[in-house]
């Protein structure tokens, strides 16, 4: 399975962005999707999921500002991020897993085997 994420870019504080994970090897639907984030010195935090189930789960600051979805048709995975803040400046991973974790589990970046490369996301004040 390889991830490929895109839709990053500079942004101003309140803007908007897009990214997008395409999934290849796989499809989107037998995957339980995520995103994480890492700003730099510090760790890759979670961000979003979407179970396979249709729950999302999203980072309590991002809550009314971030959507995760999935699109089967295009076997891709995406990331809408409104309002955006300094503060979400950070390289964007996309990442899954074919297993069903439970909640507690969903947020560990551990419990994801596939992997993409990151994309910049730069928000200026």
């Amino acid at each position: 399975v390889q991830l490929q994420a895109s839709g990053g870019g500079l942004v101003q504080t309140g803007g908007s962005l897009r990214l997008s994970c395409a999934a290849s090897g796989r499809t989107v639907s037998s995957l339980n999707p995520a995103w994480f984030r890492q700003a730099p010195g510090r760790e890759r935090e979670f961000v979003a999921a979407l179970r396979r189930t249709g729950t999302t789960l999203i980072l309590d600051s991002g809550k009314g500002r971030f959507t995760i979805s999935r699109d089967n048709a295009k076997n891709t995975v995406s990331l809408q991020m409104n309002n955006l803040r300094p503060e979400d400046t950070a390289v964007y991973y996309c990442a899954a897993t074919p297993r069903n974790l439970i909640l507690s589990q969903t947020r560990v970046k551990e419990e994801y085997e596939y992997w993409g490369q990151g994309t910049l996301v730069t928000v200026s004040s």
